[in-house]
């Protein structure tokens, strides 16, 4: 019997991404997509779903406090948490998780991800209880990353505009100085490098396309082929920012994008 899948992530292109690599993996039947957690929540408990695939950072109701909210719910699907974060900090939050898949996330991780839910189920054994007080200090230290990348300053001549991280476009360095274009607002940002404006941002959506230029994968307009199988991206800012993809991205953006 194939496993009933539920795939959740607030990005649509992470959604679609995770389904075309379930689609490729033997035994899996993706009955659902939730865009939030409040959606997945409905559908945990309507589709009954054998594994919920679940993406750790949601605005609103993130990853754990879905999780939270199914076993309160007494649901009986087992949780494979999709994240950005790096793998110590996973297993340090000591959850109940059949596993963790990093983004991007790999077809070979995901298929031993998906053995391990069958082997669970197929165990019949209870699944362990999640003590609720190690979740709620889980829901405390994502809401507190969270918090930290909600909102930039960008130094627009003699003013500071705060804007939300989600509508930073990209960010270039030239000079020693990062210009920062996010809405429709330019300036500049008063971090040292990209590396560090970088540690502030979801590195599943903010990608270091080029060693002068940070970008935001869902604020890109247009992938124009360069040459030597290389690619230059058209910004959906009102100028149409072009910005070179260096080699080693190249491979990287054509896997995400299947290109």
């Amino acid at each position: 019997m194939d496993l009933r899948a539920l795939v959740v992530d607030d990005e649509r292109l992470a959604r679609e991404e995770l389904c075309f690599l379930l689609s490729q993996v033997d035994g899996v039947d993706v009955v659902g997509q939730a865009a939030n957690g409040i959606e997945a929540v409905g559908l945990i408990e309507d589709l009954t779903p054998d594994v919920v695939f679940l993406d750790v950072q949601m605005p609103g109701m993130n990853g754990f406090e879905v999780a939270r909210q199914a076993i309160g719910r007494e649901a009986t699907a087992e949780i494979v948490f999709v994240t950005a974060y790096d793998q110590y900090a996973i297993e340090g939050f000591q959850v109940n998780a059949v596993d963790y898949l990093l983004k991007p996330v790999d077809v070979a991780r995901l298929e031993q991800a998906v053995q391990r839910t069958r082997r669970r189920l197929q165990s019949g054994r209870p699944k362990p209880a999640l003590a609720n007080e190690d979740l709620e200090q889980i829901v405390k230290l994502v809401t507190e990353r969270q918090s930290r990348r909600e909102r930039l300053a960008v130094k627009v001549g003699e003013r500071v505009m705060l804007v939300d991280a989600d509508d930073l476009i990209f960010a270039s360095l030239a000079d020693d100085v990062i210009t920062v274009v996010a809405g429709g607002l330019t300036g500049t940002s008063n971090y040292r490098s990209l590396d560090e404006l970088q540690e502030r941002l979801d590195p599943s959506v903010f990608w270091r396309v080029h060693r002068s230029y940070l970008v935001n994968i869902n604020k890109i307009k247009e992938i124009v082929p360069w040459f030597s199988r290389n690619y230059v991206l058209k910004m959906n800012d009102a100028r149409a920012t072009e910005i070179p993809v260096s080699r080693s991205q190249t491979k990287r953006l054509r896997e995400y994008l299947r290109l």
